[in-house]
């Protein structure tokens, strides 16, 4: 059976850690700013890790 090709589209987004963790940024932090606190704009720029069924079809996609 061939290699699976990694999705370029996942490989930009999503980052796998030393430990296989997936690493990625929150959404809704490029436009419409001003309407959002402060705090959750700091709460949006930080990196979240994805856990259970949608980390597995990640690294599916990434082919690890």
């Amino acid at each position: 059976m061939p290699k699976l090709k990694t999705h370029s589209g996942t490989k930009k987004r999503v980052r796998l850690t030393k430990n296989g963790k997936l690493v990625h940024r929150h959404a809704r932090l490029n436009h419409f700013l001003q309407k959002k606190s402060a705090s959750r704009k700091r709460r949006l720029s930080r990196t979240d890790t994805l856990h259970g069924q949608q980390a597995k079809n990640i690294k599916r996609r990434l082919g690890a």
